[in-house]
């Protein structure tokens, strides 16, 4: 039976996830990169302020940093399609496993707890749940030795465009209409970069800051 709190709960995620993301608009090249941009390193001891400044740059970029993310990415495939496309099957098979694994432990400790007979059926499931596990976990044990390059390179494939981008969210200084900006956005509709901060419950300081 589904409680009040529960249907209201799932109700708030469907609103979440139906709500209109909007993305800001596309910062200037003059703006992200050249002339009239400023940088500086941040003061590493203080992480509060360096954490507000990635924070605020990511949101106010995050246009831009989609753009370079598409663009780095597309590069690097169209130069190793086949590794990347390799790489990625690995990865993808690897967390399916792993997601399987924990999935059916929490399900068969779940069906043990409610369980007072069937015993035997339970472990007939495990075991067999095991077998299948396992010879997925040398397949992919197998395909990710025979592979490893493909799968560095699908890593630094992802990686490298992140890194960019974090790393000129902590060096570009904000200026008045990055702070406006971060004022007037704040107020409307969510972005696909705000949405994602506050999934992983990131959190900036005060607007104007």
């Amino acid at each position: 039976m589904t409680t009040p709190s529960t249907s209201s709960s799932v109700g708030d995620a469907a609103a979440a996830l139906s709500g209109n993301l909007q993305l800001p608009p596309l910062r200037t090249l003059d703006d992200f990169v050249l002339g009239s941009a400023r940088f500086q390193l941040p003061n590493l001891k203080d992480f509060d302020k360096w954490g507000n400044r990635v924070v605020k740059n990511l949101l106010y970029y995050q246009t831009n940093y989609f753009l370079v993310f598409l663009a780095i990415y597309g590069v690097m495939i169209a130069f190793n399609p086949t590794k990347i496309l390799s790489g990625l099957i690995v990865q993808a098979l690897l967390i399916a496993i792993i997601w399987q694994f924990f999935s059916s432990k929490s399900k068969t400790s779940f069906i043990a707890s409610r369980l007072t007979g069937g015993n035997q059926i339970l472990a007939a499931q495990q075991a067999q749940q095991k077998w299948y596990i396992l010879a997925g976990a040398l397949l992919a044990s197998y395909l990710f030795l025979h592979l490893m390059s493909a799968v560095l390179l699908t890593a630094f494939t992802l990686l490298l465009p992140i890194s960019v981008t974090f790393i000129h969210a902590s060096l570009r200084l904000r200026n008045i209409k990055n702070k406006l900006a971060n004022t007037i956005e704040s107020f409307g509709p969510s972005t696909p970069m705000g949405a994602l901060l506050d999934a992983l419950n990131v959190r900036a300081d005060a607007v104007l800051n």
